[in-house]
C-alpha cells in the first residue's frame, strides 16, 4: 500500500487520492489490528505464563504494544485523520481546490492556510494525527520486525 500510495497522490487529484484512503485505510487498519492480536493470541497459547524465559517475556510486551499501538491507530488516529482530511476538502472545494494533482499543498491551498484560520488550524490538525498514526504505524513494524528476529534466531529450534 506504500508504494501505491505514492503512486496515485503522484497521478490522481488530491480529493480523488484522499476518497481512496478514506475508503482504503480503514481496512488496512483494522487486518493489522486483527493480525497484531492473532500473533499475540498464539504466542501466549503455546508459551504458558509460568513457564516464559526473560525472551518469552520480552516477545510478550513487544505483541502487546503491538495490539495496542494498531488498535489506537484503528480506533482513534486513523479515523480522526481521515474526518479531518473530509472536513478540509469541503472547506477547499468551496474554494474551487482539489482537483490539483500531487501531495504537495499548491500555492493556492497554502494561501488559503494563511487566510483561513479555521483551515488552518485543521491544517495543524491533520499535521499532528498523520504523525501520530504513522508513528502507530511505525512502531507495528518495530514490534513486527523484532519478532522476526526472534523467530529468525530460533529457526534452529524448530
Amino acid at each position: 500500500s506504500l508504494l501505491a500510495g505514492f503512486v496515485m497522490g503522484s497521478r490522481l487529484p488530491r480529493h480523488t487520492y484522499g476518497f481512496i484512503q478514506h475508503e482504503l485505510f480503514p481496512y488496512y487498519f483494522h487486518i493489522g489490528s486483527a493480525c497484531a492480536f492473532l500473533n499475540l493470541t498464539l504466542f501466549a497459547m503455546y508459551h504458558p505464563s509460568e513457564l516464559l524465559s526473560d525472551e518469552q517475556t520480552t516477545q510478550i510486551f513487544v505483541f502487546f504494544v503491538c495490539v495496542a499501538a494498531s488498535v489506537l491507530n484503528t480506533q482513534w488516529f486513523g479515523q480522526v485523520t481521515s474526518d479531518i482530511v473530509a472536513d478540509m476538502h469541503l472547506v477547499e472545494r468551496s474554494h474551487g481546490l482539489g482537483q490539483e494533482v500531487g501531495l504537495f499543498a499548491s500555492k493556492s491551498c497554502r494561501q488559503l492556510r494563511a487566510s483561513n484560520p479555521s483551515y488552518g488550524q485543521l491544517s495543524q490538525q491533520l499535521t499532528l494525527y498523520w504523525a501520530l498514526s504513522s508513528l502507530c504505524n511505525l512502531c507495528c513494524i518495530a514490534c513486527n520486525g523484532l519478532s522476526l528476529y526472534y523467530l529468525a534466531a530460533r529457526l534452529s529450534a524448530l
